[in-house]
């Protein structure tokens, strides 16, 4: 559907206006579809990636593995500060209130730049140490460490290039963030190539063809994506602030209460989104990294094959990441608008929507589980341990889709208390339970069954909640959706 019908649709949803059952299924997937590419495009160059540092070797991989579920800890908390600012822009965007959409940006960019900075602080304090506190033996501390640290260091990069891109994904423009983030992994992709590897000469057709390179190994592969991040936070930055039909900063010119000091009415609400999120983050990464010490104690093996598959299953439910974005701005828009009568509905279809999609997904990764690992790493034993992990998630994808989406049109409502308590309780009382106990006598199978039980475990209360509606009525009943 063109830009122009998508937005007709919303301009719907915010004056009033009836949607028809065909309408709502044409929006979701118009909002979806760019979401979804880009987020599979992301997982092809995850693999890509994963490919050039297996390529170095287990060693290389493993030092890799080790440190990734801490970065995605760093990025969780900063991501959701990003999202309590989303939340509004969406409300303020569904009740017409663009001038308040435009001030709650303002008061998110300032205080993305503080929260990313402290977290780049932390990090940088803690990275030569973190490896061994994860269980890493000395053969690749230093890697995982280096890696680390020029990760971490760009953390203000990532943590805009994510605000800019919820900026426009909650004013309804899917496309625009999209394409940059697919930008973004093409870049990614020849920058890694440059850096990880070094400088050599291949055949091809009788041809010498010198090839450049700065041989940095693991270094490389984290200094490549750093520099492909840059110039996307510039791009997504230059669309969100002055090219945006809604929140270009051209719209306040002349006025005079225009103000870049950080608004605390915005700040309170913010905190009140984000807190729950960003708990349920730390937590839940703290729970990865637990996994992952649970796996440390099986081998350099199981730690590659466990991040491998970690990156090969989002292939599958990356999709239906994409699809809970439509929906987080859906709701969102909705609930602004006043439009309650939507909100079920919109968020039911886009339920069914993503749990149909990584249905085919997961049966795609179970027959295709060994050739998906192949792609990452040349090393028998790594490929046979992936694959029989992949196969065990696959029967899980539908009701983490279910989690996934639910919890993404609670947040759109405002709603993020009890989702995160339902994802930590599940995450801490059923994956890491099982996966301890089955670790030991099953190998990386066990953890990756404890993490299948846990996600369709997930998927059923969420729907219970979804059906139920105590996240919308809440919402209906809150005085601070008044924007």
């Amino acid at each position: 559907m063109s830009v122009k019908k998508s937005d007709l649709l919303l301009a719907k949803i915010r004056d009033g206006a009836v949607l028809t059952n065909n309408e709502k299924l044409r929006l979701i997937i118009s909002l979806s579809i760019p979401s979804i590419l880009a987020q599979l495009t992301t997982t092809l160059m995850f693999f890509i990636d994963a490919a050039m540092v297996g390529s170095l070797g287990a060693s290389a991989s493993a030092s890799v593995g080790i440190v990734e579920t801490t970065l995605w800890l760093f990025f969780s908390v900063a991501n959701a500060c990003t999202i309590g600012f989303g939340v509004q822009v969406a409300n303020a965007i569904g009740a017409n209130d663009f001038k308040r959409a435009r001030r709650v940006m303002r008061t998110g960019i300032v205080t993305s730049l503080l929260v990313s900075v402290t977290l780049c602080i932390i990090g940088i304090a803690v990275c030569r140490r973190l490896p061994f506190w994860l269980g890493a033996g000395a053969d690749i501390a230093g890697d995982a460490s280096i890696y680390f640290l020029i990760y971490v260091g760009s953390v203000p990069f990532f943590q805009l290039n994510g605000f800019f891109a919820n900026m426009l994904k909650s004013s309804g423009n899917m496309r625009t963030p999209s394409a940059l983030n697919i930008l973004s992994c093409v870049l990614d992709v020849v920058f890694n190539f440059l850096c990880i590897y070094p400088t050599r000469t291949i055949s091809f057709l009788s041809l010498n063809i010198p090839l450049p390179g700065l041989g940095l190994g693991v270094a490389g592969a984290a200094l490549g994506s750093v520099i492909a991040i840059v110039i996307t936070v510039i791009l997504m930055a230059h669309s969100a602030l002055f090219r945006s039909p809604i929140l270009a900063l051209k719209h306040d010119i002349g006025d005079k209460n225009i103000s870049w000091r950080p608004d605390f009415s915005v700040l309170r609400r913010m905190i009140k989104i984000s807190s729950p999120l960003a708990a349920q983050y730390c937590l839940m990464n703290g729970a990865q990294m637990v996994s992952t010490m649970i796996v440390a104690p099986l081998g350099n093996f199981a730690i590659a094959a466990n991040n491998f598959a970690v990156n090969a299953e989002a292939l599958c439910y990356m999709p239906g990441y994409g699809i809970a974005d439509a929906g987080t701005t859906l709701v969102g828009q909705s609930i602004g608008a006043r439009r309650f009568d939507l909100c079920k509905s919109l968020a039911y279809r886009c339920v069914a929507a993503g749990m149909i999609v990584m249905a085919f997904m997961g049966f795609i990764m179970y027959i295709a589980a060994p050739e998906l690992m192949g792609l990452m790493t040349p090393v028998p034993e790594i490929v046979s341990l992936g694959a029989q992990a992949l196969r065990i998630e696959a029967f899980a994808e539908p009701m983490f889709a279910a989690a996934i989406i639910c919890s993404s049109c609670m947040v759109g409502a405002g709603d993020t208390a009890v989702p995160a308590a339902m994802n930590l309780f599940t995450m801490w009382g059923i994956r890491l339970t099982i996966a301890a106990w089955l670790a030991p006598i099953w190998g990386l199978a066990g953890a990756w069954t404890g993490m299948a039980v846990e996600l369709t475990l997930r998927g059923i209360i969420f729907l219970i909640r979804l059906i139920r509606g105590s996240w919308l009525k809440k919402s209906m009943l809150s005085a601070e959706l008044k924007v």
